[in-house]
């Protein structure tokens, strides 16, 4: 988003909890900022392997929220994101700059490491696919409400984006039908449905938009949740090299390119910080469902998704830290 676009998002500096400005954000600012959403991810964890809630708890918990409760929170997001031509068109280039350079690193493995085409596949997504809760709750908490919008135009950019080149890469290993797989997507629809009726200035009435408020209020916390839930070490075995691939290109690589992506095309400070965020995000849990689902090689994926939370607890602040007086 250029500074004369007609209609912009808000570019200035947003507080933090204590009334300092981003921009002075230290080293604890930022550790407190991020921490609370990894306890979340912490206790997840704790409830599955230590207080024995059952995995099919937490399963049923992770289809309330992906086919239901996040797709209300992405479409109300993007319902109340300000669209223009002119802002739309600045960020979408900046976010589909960032999905495709790591679709482009993620196979690039394939020539490097030469790894058998099934555990291409299935890791492949790992290196460009992003958990949208965390990101979600850590833009609020970095950015407020405003954060929070551009992440979901971002994000309603991205999974589109992001979801074609992982099924496209499972579907051609093991011949699935890509358009069925998109079609039945409901983040794709919900981020579709968003923005096309943004686009048409339609509004909706005040009971549901109540309604799909709360459905989203609950989305993140419980989708947190289920990523704690979800983590697991087993698996991998032989493929250190390509997990250590996947992992740099997702929390070093992509970060970089955010940065260099958000100076060549002039984005303002929040929307170049919400960028970042969004590259050096770790992968979305849905990526070991989909790898599973479609005859990949999802106790690899697990173990890819587990490494990058965890890391990513130190990378993320590494990296907000290293743009906070920018």
């Amino acid at each position: 988003m250029t500074e004369n676009s007609s209609k912009r998002l808000p570019s200035h500096s947003v507080p933090i909890p204590g009334g300092r400005s981003r921009k002075n954000v230290n080293p604890m600012s930022v550790a407190l900022l991020v921490f609370p959403d990894f306890m979340l991810v912490a206790l997840g964890w704790a409830l599955r392997h230590k207080l024995n809630f059952s995995r099919e708890f937490f399963a049923g918990t992770e289809r309330l929220v992906y086919f239901v409760l996040f797709p209300a929170l992405l479409f109300q997001s993007i319902l109340r994101t300000p669209i223009s031509a002119g802002n739309a068109a600045i960020l979408l280039q900046a976010t589909a700059a960032v999905i495709v350079s790591g679709v482009m690193l993620a196979w690039l493995a394939g020539w490097v490491l030469r790894p058998p085409s099934l555990a291409l596949a299935s890791s492949a997504q790992c290196g460009y696919r992003f958990n949208t809760y965390i990101g979600l709750a850590l833009s609020a908490s970095l950015g407020g409400t405003q954060g929070q919008t551009v992440m979901a135009l971002i994000i309603g950019f991205a999974v589109p984006m992001a979801n074609v080149a992982a099924v496209y890469g499972l579907a051609r290993h093991n011949g699935g039908n890509l358009l069925r797989e998109l079609a039945r997507n409901p983040l794709v629809v919900s981020t579709l449905a968003g923005l096309a009726c943004n686009l048409a200035g339609l509004h909706l009435p005040g009971p549901v938009d109540t309604v799909l408020a709360r459905l989203g209020a609950a989305a993140i916390a419980l989708g947190i949740l289920c990523v704690g839930a979800s983590l697991a070490w087993e698996g991998g075995k032989g493929y250190g090299g390509l997990i250590a691939w996947m992992l740099a290109v997702k929390l070093v690589a992509l970060p970089l390119v955010a940065l260099g992506v958000a100076r060549l095309l002039g984005l303002a400070p929040l929307e170049a910080r919400m960028l970042l965020l969004f590259a050096a995000l770790p992968t979305a849990s849905a990526a070991y469902v989909l790898a599973m689902r479609m005859g990949g090689d999802g106790r690899m994926v697990a173990v890819l998704i587990s490494l990058g939370t965890l890391f990513s607890a130190l990378t993320i602040p590494g990296w907000l830290l290293l743009t906070g007086n920018a």
